[in-house]
């Protein structure tokens, strides 16, 4: 069963942790450059809980695959989505710096599972950051909002996902 941590954020940074009782993956994320990356991936995941639905809106996007850019500083991470059927795969490559070169990025972290368990799962965990926002000071410390609109959408649709 995968279990998602993402701690509360503290002067920009936040902890954030994958375990499936086999692979442990933990990192520290920024707030910064890629300053929608929270709002991103409740966006992905609201696409994938919903069959597929494109969280872009763009043509041409195939709405079985989706990519997070995310970042430590000067490291920087890929989130890959990619949903086959009632399953989802998350592999999170590294790369060594914000330079994103394919040849030199490593496959840290990688889980396969129901794509309802995922879902349930990052439910759990931004469950547990929205209750928390304000006792955590959540905007002052993650240094931007709350993504109030993107967490409501999610959550719309997390209890069809059977």
């Amino acid at each position: 069963m995968l279990e998602i941590s993402f701690n509360s954020p503290q002067c920009g940074w936040m902890s954030i942790g994958f375990s499936d009782g086999v692979n442990e993956f933990h990192t520290t994320t920024a707030h910064s450059p890629h300053e929608t990356a929270l709002s991103d991936l409740m966006r992905i995941l609201t696409a994938i809980a919903s069959e597929g639905g494109n969280p872009t809106g763009s043509e041409g996007v195939d709405s079985s695959e989706h990519i997070l850019k995310w970042n430590r500083d000067p490291e920087e991470f890929d989130f890959h989505f990619l949903r086959s059927g009632d399953d989802l795969t998350i592999e999170i490559y590294q790369y060594p710096t914000d330079e994103r070169d394919a040849a030199e990025r490593e496959l840290v972290y990688s889980y396969t599972g129901p794509t309802a368990e995922i879902v349930r799962a990052f439910g759990e965990t931004f469950d547990r950051l929205y209750e928390d926002r304000e006792t955590d000071e959540f905007e002052f410390n993650w240094r931007q909002p709350f993504p109030h609109r993107e967490f409501s959408a999610f959550k719309s649709v997390t209890d069809k996902v059977k």
